[in-house]
């Protein structure tokens, strides 16, 4: 069977992969080895369910409730909450492990099922691999007594957005701020933690009716945030996804400020407050060129992953860094958060602006963005990608074409036969010309 776990827990159509049995086989399969082995024979282990606002959100929750408790775990359902939320209050109340039902930024008909363990942790490889192991045994049979209890998290949303304000380093009082959830889990409490922090909000793709999710609004599709700053007058806006791991911004005159930008501006005033552990950021392959040239020029290092925020994760956890994330606006505060935290990262960034008296644009001009071009070469052979001879000369002709001023990158796609070609200059035409020529070395080299 190929595996079911992809880059962030299992994710499909509903209904059509993610079905009403598995998620049952999943939930029960996931007890086990996140609850039941750790807690011990004759304890019931407490798990934390959260989702966002899509329809089918509805049978797939009902669907793993009846899984964690048949095996023997009792349930607080959070309702419809971001899945930072769910991985704070998985630490908040000591669960010892939770799970949340979205799919993020995909539309409505996908759905998925991310798993945490204790303390809200992402799973790794290993623990992934044993609750598919899991998945061919038969599940416990509790009785009586022993079956798991199944209750409502009454103030789970109050818990996050306290959590949430007392990370706050200054208030908001005097800025106007556009938000866009995204009609996705933060309808509720990003615009809640906004207004309690003190800014004047105004709100956009608040109003889920769980089929319209990221349908043209939030981080995927800025232009109705752009034009409602505009409209508005507002001092800046921030976009979120479907269950708001991620935050994108826009300054006042509409410009668009990604996840390099709002990671190098907060690292510069991590490092002015010396929170920045070893002047240190995480950051992707995938990071624009001007993130590491500004980084530089700030005195902070950035040490690289691989695409992914749980690559980025790892890496802090092992260096115990406080700030890294994506260009996507993936970006994880290890102070206050063991994920990417869209709702957290825009209270730190209206904070930032708050506390400067600077607009979002002067903060984003730390970092200038260089251009970035990105070619999918589709049905080719990708595992020869970094092997080819003809290929690999190329990369290096490139690389001294652009010299010091721009990059090369190759990535074979994780799930499809597909090698992403990226070049960055200083000059949009420069780096066109150069992808476009090296896509067609791969196009013809690695020709399935």
């Amino acid at each position: 069977m190929a595996r079911l776990f992809g880059t962030d827990g299992v994710r499909g159509k509903a209904n059509e992969l993610i079905t009403p049995a598995l998620a049952l086989n999943l939930a029960q399969a996931a007890a086990v080895v996140l609850g039941l082995q750790a807690a011990g024979e004759g304890t019931r282990p407490v798990a934390v369910i959260a989702r966002d606002p899509r329809i089918s959100g509805d049978f797939i929750c009902a669907a793993i409730e009846a899984g964690f408790a048949s095996v023997g775990v009792d349930v607080f359902d959070a309702g419809v909450l971001p899945t930072p939320a769910a991985a704070h209050l998985i630490a908040d109340i000591e669960a010892d492990f939770g799970v949340v039902i979205s799919a993020s930024h995909n539309s409505a008909p996908d759905n998925g099922i991310k798993f945490l363990a204790r303390g809200g942790q992402k799973l790794s490889d290993a623990q992934e691999d044993a609750i598919e192991a899991e998945l061919e045994r038969e599940a416990p049979r509790p009785l009586g007594a022993a079956v798991g209890r199944i209750k409502r998290f009454a103030d789970a949303e109050d818990r996050y957005v306290v959590h949430l304000l007392k990370t706050m380093p200054h208030r908001l009082e005097g800025l106007k701020v556009v938000l866009d959830c995204a009609h996705g889990a933060a309808s509720g409490c990003s615009p809640e933690a906004f207004a309690a922090a003190g800014a004047d909000v105004v709100v956009i793709g608040a109003d889920p009716d769980g089929n319209n999710i990221n349908e043209g609004c939030g981080s995927t599709h800025l232009e109705m945030l752009q034009a409602k700053v505009l409209s508005e007058r507002a001092d800046f806006g921030i976009a979120h996804d479907g269950d708001a791991d991620r935050c994108l911004a826009v300054d006042h005159e509409g410009s668009v400020v990604d996840g390099d930008q709002i990671m190098a501006i907060m690292a510069v005033a991590f490092k002015e407050a010396g929170r920045l552990k070893d002047d240190t950021l995480v950051a992707t392959v995938m990071s624009n060129l001007g993130l590491k040239m500004a980084m530089e020029a700030a005195g902070i290092t950035i040490a690289e992953t691989g695409v992914g925020d749980r690559y980025v994760l790892e890496r802090m956890r092992l260096g115990g860094f406080t700030l890294g994330g994506e260009q996507s606006g993936h970006v994880i505060f290890s102070e206050f958060a063991t994920t990417g935290d869209g709702v957290l990262t825009g209270l730190q960034i209206a904070a930032r602006v708050a506390a400067t008296g600077k607009t979002l644009k002067e903060l984003a001009a730390v970092m200038e963005v260089l251009p970035q071009v990105l070619i999918n070469v589709n049905g080719v052979d990708k595992h020869a990608a970094h092997s080819n001879a003809a290929v690999t000369l190329a990369v290096q002709g490139a690389e001294n074409e652009l010299g010091g001023a721009g990059r090369v990158l190759l990535r074979p796609s994780g799930t499809e036969p597909v090698v992403r070609v990226m070049v960055e200059a200083t000059d949009h035409r420069v780096a066109d010309h150069v992808a476009s020529r090296l896509a067609g070395v791969v196009k013809t080299e690695l020709a399935l």
